[in-house]
C-alpha cells in the first residue's frame, strides 16, 4: 500500500508539472528552457566579474587565509584615474606628459583597437571577395589566406621577433637604413607599436574574412542578375547590394575583433615587445596583479574598468546591428 501510495503521489506531481508547463506561454517556455544555460553563464561569467568588482573596493594587501585587506571604497579607482606615478615599469607616452598610467594604457589600447580593427576589416573584406570568386586554384588561395590564423600566437610572435630582432633581424637593418625604424625596434614605443599592429593584422584578417565570407554567401544571387539586366556597374552592385546585405555580418565580425583588440596581451608578449614598452590595459592588470607589489585591489579595479570599456563598445555595435536589421526588414 505504501509503495502504491508513493507511486500515486509521484504521478500526481508529474501530472501537475506537465499541466503547469502546458499552460505556459511560448515566451515563458523559452525562458524555462534557457534557464540552465543562463545559470551556467552566471557561474562562469558573472560570478568572477562580481568577485573582481568586490575586490576593487578593498585595499591592495591580502591578509592571511586569503582574506582581503581593509575596505577602501572607491580609493583604488581614484588612484588609477589620478595617480601620475607610473604603476608599471614604463609608460606609453613621453614621460614629460603628466598623465596617469591608466589613461596612457587606455590610450594605447584604443589606438591599437581602432587601427587593427579597421585594417583587418578592409583586408578581410578584400580576402572574402577574393575567396568568393570562382577561379582555378581558389582552394589553394583560401588555404594561404587562412594559414596565418591557424598559426599559434607564440609561433607567430617568434616569427616577427626574428624579423625585427636587433643585430640579425631580417628587416631590422633595411628599415633602419631607410630611417623608418631605430636600431632596437622591439624596445622603442613607436616601432614596437607598429610591429605589434602589423602582427595582429597579419594574423587576424583571415578570421574577419571567414565571417564576412559567410555573409557574402548568404546574399541572393538573383539580385546580381537583376542588377546586370539593369546595367548596374560593379561599384553600384557593391554599394546597393553587397554592402547593405553584408553589413550585419560585418558588424558582428567587427564586434568580435574589437572585443579581442581591447584585451590585447598575447601578441605584445609573444613578439618580445613587452608590456614595459606597450602597456595595454590587460598588461596593466597583469603587472598590478603579478608584479612585485601585488596590488590586488588596483588590479581588480583596472579589470572592472576594462569590462566597462568593452561593454560600451559592445553596446554601440549592438545599436548598429539592430538598426541594420530594422532597415533590411524580415527575410
Amino acid at each position: 500500500m505504501a509503495v502504491e501510495q508513493q507511486a500515486g503521489e509521484s504521478r500526481g506531481v508529474i501530472t501537475r508539472v506537465g499541466n503547469w508547463m502546458e499552460n505556459l506561454s511560448e515566451q515563458a517556455y523559452a525562458y524555462l528552457l534557457l534557464a540552465p544555460a543562463f545559470a551556467l553563464l552566471v557561474v562562469i561569467a558573472f560570478w568572477p566579474l562580481f568577485e573582481a568588482l568586490r575586490m576593487s573596493f578593498f585595499a591592495d594587501d591580502v591578509l592571511g587565509g586569503g582574506k582581503l585587506g581593509e575596505f577602501t571604497g572607491l580609493t583604488n579607482y581614484v588612484q588609477l584615474l589620478t595617480n601620475n606615478n607610473a604603476l608599471a615599469p614604463a609608460t606609453f607616452l613621453d614621460p614629460s606628459f603628466e598623465v596617469p598610467i591608466l589613461q596612457q594604457a587606455l590610450f594605447m589600447t584604443l589606438l591599437f583597437a581602432i587601427i587593427t580593427v579597421v585594417g583587418e576589416t578592409l583586408l578581410g573584406f578584400a580576402y572574402a571577395m577574393l575567396m568568393k570568386k570562382d577561379f582555378r586554384g581558389r582552394r589553394w588561395v583560401r588555404v594561404l589566406i587562412i594559414l596565418p590564423w591557424s598559426i599559434p600566437i607564440v609561433i607567430q610572435g617568434m616569427i616577427f621577433f626574428l624579423m625585427f630582432r636587433p643585430g640579425f633581424g631580417l628587416l631590422t637593418e633595411p628599415l633602419q637604413q631607410l630611417g623608418i625604424f631605430s636600431s632596437i625596434p622591439l624596445n622603442t614605443t613607436f616601432d614596437g607599436f607598429v610591429i605589434v599592429t602589423v602582427t595582429d593584422i597579419w594574423k587576424t584578417s583571415a578570421f574577419m574574412a571567414l565571417l564576412i565570407l559567410a555573409g557574402l554567401e548568404s546574399v541572393n544571387q538573383d539580385l546580381y542578375e537583376v542588377a546586370d539586366v539593369m546595367g548596374a556597374s560593379t561599384w553600384q552592385r557593391f554599394r546597393y547590394i553587397t554592402f547593405p546585405l553584408v553589413f550585419p555580418a560585418l558588424m558582428v565580425a567587427m564586434l568580435f575583433r574589437t572585443m579581442g583588440a581591447l584585451r590585447v596581451y598575447g601578441v605584445i608578449e609573444s613578439t618580445s615587445v613587452g608590456c614595459t614598452t606597450l602597456p595595454s590595459m590587460t598588461c596593466l592588470v597583469t603587472q598590478l596583479m603579478f608584479g612585485s607589489s601585488a596590488l590586488y585591489g588596483s588590479a581588480a579595479a583596472a579589470s572592472v574598468l576594462i569590462a566597462v570599456v568593452v561593454g560600451l563598445f559592445i553596446s554601440v555595435y549592438l545599436v548598429f546591428i539592430r538598426r541594420s536589421d530594422q532597415e533590411l526588414g524580415p527575410a
